[in-house]
């Protein structure tokens, strides 16, 4: 199965005045006499949508060697579990069915993936490819029905949705079922942001916002701030809905509205995979966890789950909080 037609993906999440180029003032943060911090920033795109990271660091040479060795990570890694990638594994293992040998990282987000399908009841599967190229399929034709696909062609590619149905392991990755697909735009974005944090800060960098599409922030600003995080509406992206300050954490938004195939927004990339249609139970999901994987993953899981269960959920990740916004635009926080 070919990668899905290119999509632009409308976000979120806003950082707030990252102080780029602002020096630290040595009081602010230390001694007098310690250096100046300074923020130092990559602009670009990962995994097709805007990214950016900024590393906040008295040695401006090191900061820009590190920034080109995170960019060069970013490049690999989407080598192995984008699908925009024509050659990526992740394409390889669609077309085929399996993958021999494949890459560790694959290995690694999809044996993550599936826990938190477990840990979900379903709700988080990377295997609900075939329901988006059956929707994008659909509303690509100038005929197409406005109440999207048939409820048997429906049925029909639900049969082929079912994490359990994929066997992964280091030396072979497959699907038992013909015309099995995946996809990990749910999680990879936070994985790859957690990869990227992780190295900086195995390296020593501690103040580091990373933005490939989810967002994590190390320690402060160069102005010795929090990181500040805007979430816009996602219905009126110039509105600002909330502004979140995190240290050490993570932040995830999941919205329909984003990514859609119909021309009002109906129909979009959130599936339920127990329906086979688009979940529009929020109009947003936001998450904040300690890392980004799991943020990104929650908030795409919690899409179609109601209340009592996303309470249920939360209790098995105690430092995360859910942020559901209502389609009538009431906002429920949930956390242990």
């Amino acid at each position: 199965m070919n990668a899905p037609p290119p999509v632009t993906r409308r976000r979120v999440l806003q950082i707030i005045a990252t102080a780029s180029g602002l020096a630290l003032a040595g009081g602010a943060r230390g001694a007098l006499t310690a250096p100046a911090s300074v923020a130092h920033t990559w602009r670009g795109v990962a995994l097709g949508a805007r990214a950016s990271i900024t590393i906040c660091h008295q040695d401006a040479g090191n900061a820009r060697r590190l920034l080109r060795h995170c960019v060069a990570e970013v490049r690999r890694l989407e080598d192995v579990l984008s699908l925009y990638r024509r050659g990526s594994a992740i394409t390889q293992l669609n077309r085929r069915g399996f993958i021999d040998h494949p890459p560790p990282d694959l290995v690694h987000v999809l044996s993550l993936a599936r826990s938190y399908g477990e840990v979900t009841r379903g709700a988080f599967d990377p295997t609900v490819q075939p329901l988006w190229t059956l929707y994008a399929s659909h509303f690509a034709r100038p005929t197409a029905r406005a109440g999207g696909p048939d409820e048997r062609s429906i049925e029909k590619t639900r049969a082929m949705v079912d994490y359990r149905n994929m066997s992964v392991a280091t030396r072979r990755i497959d699907f038992s079922r013909l015309g099995m697909a995946i996809t990990l735009n749910g999680i990879a974005q936070g994985y790859i942001t957690d990869r990227v944090s992780d190295l900086l800060r195995n390296e020593g960098f501690d103040d580091v916002l990373v933005d490939l599409g989810e967002i994590r922030g190390l320690g402060r600003r160069a102005d010795g701030r929090p990181w500040t995080v805007g979430i816009k509406d996602p219905i009126t992206p110039a509105r600002t809905m909330d502004k979140l300050t995190i240290e050490n954490q993570a932040v995830a938004t999941s919205a329909g509205s984003t990514t859609h195939f119909d021309r009002d927004g109906r129909y979009h990339h959130l599936f339920d995979p127990g329906t086979g249609t688009s979940s529009r139970r929020y109009r947003a999901i936001t998450v904040v966890a300690p890392n980004a994987t799991t943020a990104d993953a929650l908030s795409t899981a919690f899409a179609s789950m109601g209340v009592p269960d996303v309470k249920m959920v939360l209790t098995q990740y105690p430092s995360a909080t859910a942020r559901l916004t209502a389609r009538s635009g009431e906002v429920t926080t949930l956390s242990l």
